[in-house]
């Protein structure tokens, strides 16, 4: 994945723009308590899936300031911790086609960040049917896929108190 994420970089100059019509780079946040125990998810409304909160980058290349924005943004929440400036994990996906958007690929850079639980108000936006601190043993209940796994793991290993 890391090898293909950086071909993908040095071969699309438009990398960073969702007009890109074979993929772009995204921005993503794995948000964490305090105590590590709950992860806050969005269930994305049109993928119909539980992931962690991230979007589009529109062009800004800096992929931490996007998954600072777009959480703030999909949480309403103005507390977060970087854990670590560095990228937590990466993943590519397909996404389908939806309405007249062609199915394309992102490239997804993920951060991990803490945010107190139960501070903060969640705000819905519209891009969600929902979002909800998860507790770390449910994660799985709510989307299987191999990346929740190894992101989870990747908290306990890297991240753990």
């Amino acid at each position: 994945m890391i090898e293909t994420s950086i071909q993908f970089l040095e071969s699309t100059p438009q990398c960073f723009n969702r007009n890109n019509l074979n993929g772009h780079f995204t921005g993503s946040s794995w948000i964490v308590d305090e105590t590590r125990e709950w992860v806050l998810m969005t269930h994305h409304r049109k993928l119909d899936l539980w992931l962690q909160l991230g979007g589009h980058a529109d062009g800004c290349s800096d992929l931490l300031k996007v998954a600072l924005s777009e959480a703030r943004e999909e949480s309403g929440f103005n507390v977060f911790n970087v854990l670590s400036p560095d990228i937590f994990d990466l993943g590519i996906h397909r996404i389908p086609k939806y309405k007249n958007t062609l199915a394309h690929f992102h490239y997804d850079v993920r951060f991990i960040l803490e945010s107190p639980h139960g501070t903060e108000n969640i705000i819905v936006s519209d891009e969600s049917h929902d979002i909800a601190w998860v507790h770390k043993d449910n994660v799985l209940n709510k989307n299987p896929e191999e990346s929740m796994a190894r992101m989870l793991k990747k908290m306990s290993v890297n991240f753990s108190l």
